[in-house]
């Protein structure tokens, strides 16, 4: 027999809900939550919030985001024995099935929640529901601590490390390439800055018991004029990963420290994405909670996440969700059984037993 997870999961799957797409998902699931007694329900847009408002002492936020990315012939869901396939199985409807049940079987709940559904995750961050939801109902949202159901294996990951990218300019001076000497090829002064991050030194700060890893790559690079023209001008995009005890200011003075030795007058550095990072403060009541009655695994979260969000408005934030980070976006999408029914156990005890 399906799991009840499972099958809600399913369901989830077969409603599609790719980015800029998720008004059905949407409409259903405001239908869904207006149905259930206690829950204030909030839509803006294709975003909904959904919350008890019973007093309590503590309130916790759980948010899921309800897109998907492009479908690669895995639209419809499809089981094999207790695993689930299908587009955002992983990344996120398993996450989503587990709020919805939550909110469906824990009516008075010995914490306050509010439940935020929001659009528009897997595209560029200017679009992102949840920031829309923060800029038009930020009093909505205010919470004690936040839990994203992100993929991560139904392990706590703690934060998430900040983002930025940077545009460096480096700049030469045309000529013919049968007299090469009479320019300066902006191409070839990337040389030394690209073995200088070849052999960047990484920190691996521990926070709250948990190891970043910090990271700096070259990821793009444009330049060239002609197959006969020395290049006057090439722009190399660098993005660095870091961990949450930098603020972005520190992280952008950390940059370019590693990048202007390489730099000359007329030379540029401009930063053209930042996403800061999210401190995981496991020390909340709610938290240890969370991972300590349940034993769960908590480790540092590298990548970047809306996570970052909460932190921005002081509340502490974790991602802990079902699916695999792994899977995510791939063909091969898929749940396990264990891993939903584990997350939601989890979350249950913290909303019945509180702290």
């Amino acid at each position: 027999m399906t799991h009840p997870l499972m099958q809600l999961t399913a369901d989830l799957i077969d409603v599609p809900s790719e980015s800029f797409n998720e008004a059905g998902l949407a409409h259903w699931l405001h239908a869904e939550l207006t149905g259930i007694d206690g829950l204030e329900v909030i839509r803006v847009g294709d975003n909904i919030v959904a919350r008890t408002n019973l007093d309590r002492k503590y309130r916790v936020a759980i948010g899921g985001h309800l897109d998907t990315v492009p479908a690669n012939g895995n639209a419809t869901a499809r089981f094999e024995g207790d695993t689930l396939y299908g587009l955002g199985a992983s990344d996120m409807k398993g996450g989503l099935a587990v709020m919805i049940e939550l909110a469906r079987n824990i009516t008075e709940p010995a914490v306050d929640v509010t439940y935020v559904f929001y659009a528009r995750e897997e595209v560029a961050l200017e679009h992102n529901g949840l920031r829309e939801l923060f800029a038009e109902i930020p009093e909505y949202l205010h919470a004690d601590v936040a839990i994203l159901g992100e993929p991560t294996g139904a392990v706590v990951e703690a934060g998430c490390q900040g983002t930025m990218r940077a545009v460096v300019t480096l700049n030469g001076k045309r000529a013919h390439t049968a007299r090469p000497w009479m320019g300066r090829n902006a191409i070839h002064r990337l040389g030394g800055l690209l073995s200088a991050l070849e052999a960047y030194e990484h920190r691996e700060p521990v926070i709250d018991g948990c190891t970043y890893r910090e990271a700096m790559q070259a990821v793009f690079v444009d330049g060239g004029v002609a197959g006969n023209v020395v290049p006057d001008a090439v722009k190399l995009t660098v993005n660095h990963r870091f961990a949450p005890d930098r603020t972005s200011a520190e992280a952008e003075v950390h940059m370019r420290s590693v990048i202007e030795p390489f730099m000359d007058e007329g030379d540029s550095f401009e930063i053209v994405d930042l996403s800061p990072a999210a401190k995981p403060d496991l020390r909340h009541p709610l938290m240890a909670s969370l991972t300590g009655r349940n034993n769960l695994i908590v480790r540092a979260k590298l990548g970047w996440t809306d996570v970052a969000f909460f932190s921005e408005m002081g509340i502490p934030a974790v991602n802990f969700g079902p699916g695999e980070a792994t899977l995510a976006h791939t063909k091969n999408e898929h749940i396990e059984a264990t891993k939903l029914v584990g997350t939601y156990a989890a979350l249950e005890d913290l909303l019945v037993t509180g702290v």
